[in-house]
C-alpha cells in the first residue's frame, strides 16, 4: 500500500487541480493521500468527496511557515477536522501577509534589476491561496526577456539568505504554530529536516512538545544517508514518523507515491487523529 502524506495543490503553490491531483495518485497506486497545501486547506473537502471513487483515504493537512530564532521552519499540521475556525482565521491572517511578502520580494527583484511585474506573479496563482515565492519563482521562469533560460537553481538564489529578494517570513513562530494546531485537535509534524539552515536545530525543535517528524523524503541530496539518521532521530526524539513527495507537479523530479513512507508509520498517523 502506497502512501504520500506530503501533497500540493493548485489551492497553495501546486500545479494541478485537486482532480487532477486524486486521479494522479489513483493512477501511482496511492491508498493513502494527505493534502498539505501551505497556509490553506480549501482543497481538502474536494480531495475528500473525489477520492472515495478511487477508494483512497485523504488525511486533512496543511503545511505553515514558521520562524525559529531567525530561521523559517516548515512545519506541517495532519488533523481529522480542518474547520475549526480559530484555524482558519489565522489561516487567513497568514495567507494576507504571506501575499503582502511577496509583494515586497518583487519590489526587491526590480531594485536588483530584474524586471517583473505583479501581474507577471499572478498569472502563476492557480486560487485564492498565498501568494508565495514559489509563484514568484514561476515567474521569472516563464518570462520571455531571456530569464526563462536561468534554472531553478539560479532562481531560487535570489530567495535564499544574500539574495536581492531574501525576505524571511517571520510572523508566526514556531511555538505558536505548534500550540495552534494542537489547539485545533491536530499534529504537528517539523518538515524535510534535511533543509533546515541548521541542522542541529532539529533537535531543539523536538523538544518543544512531544511532535512528529518528517523522514521519508526525496528533495535531499544524500537522500538515502539523511533518511537512514533522521529515522534514528524520530525513534529518539519524535512521537512518530511521516514522509511524502512534497509534490507540487510534474515539473519536479520526485512524483506523487514515489516516495517509500512505511505503512506502520501512516497507520500509527490515523490512529493518533482517529481516522
Amino acid at each position: 500500500m502506497r502512501s504520500d502524506l506530503h501533497v500540493h495543490t493548485h489551492e497553495s503553490d501546486g500545479l494541478l487541480s485537486v482532480e487532477e491531483v486524486i486521479k494522479l495518485a489513483h493512477k501511482n497506486n496511492v491508498q493513502t493521500l494527505a493534502i498539505t497545501d501551505h497556509e490553506s486547506t480549501q482543497a481538502v473537502s474536494e480531495a475528500e468527496s473525489l477520492a472515495k471513487e478511487f477508494n483512497i483515504k485523504v488525511i486533512p493537512g496543511v503545511e505553515l511557515l514558521t520562524s525559529y530564532q531567525g530561521h523559517e521552519v516548515h512545519l506541517l499540521g495532519y488533523f481529522n477536522n480542518v474547520n475549526h475556525p480559530v484555524l482558519q482565521d489565522r489561516l487567513k491572517e497568514i495567507r494576507a501577509q504571506r501575499t503582502d511578502l511577496a509583494h515586497d520580494m518583487v519590489e526587491c527583484l526590480k531594485s536588483g534589476g530584474i524586471s517583473l511585474g505583479w501581474e507577471d506573479v499572478e498569472k502563476e496563482v492557480g486560487a485564492t491561496g498565498a501568494v508565495t515565492k514559489g509563484h514568484i519563482m514561476r515567474a521569472i521562469y516563464h518570462q520571455k526577456n531571456g530569464s526563462s533560460q536561468k534554472n531553478w537553481r539560479e532562481i531560487a538564489a535570489h530567495f535564499r539568505p544574500g539574495g536581492v529578494a531574501h525576505l524571511p517570513y517571520l510572523n508566526h513562530t514556531f511555538e505558536d504554530a505548534v500550540d495552534l494546531i494542537f489547539s485545533c485537535g491536530g499534529l504537528p509534524v517539523v518538515a524535510h529536516p534535511g533543509l533546515l539552515w541548521d541542522p542541529q536545530m532539529i533537535f531543539s525543535l523536538l523538544a518543544y512538545r512531544p511532535i512528529g517528524l518528517e523522514v521519508y523524503y526525496g528533495y535531499w541530496e544524500r537522500q538515502s544517508e539523511l533518511i537512514q539518521y533522521y529515522t534514528e532521530v524520530a525513534k529518539k526524539f519524535a512521537i512518530l514518523s511521516t514522509g511524502g513527495s512534497d509534490y507540487h507537479g510534474p515539473s519536479g523530479y520526485v512524483k506523487l507515491g514515489q516516495i517509500d513512507v512505511p505503512y506502520d508509520s501512516v497507520q500509527k498517523l490515523r490512529s493518533y487523529l482517529s481516522i
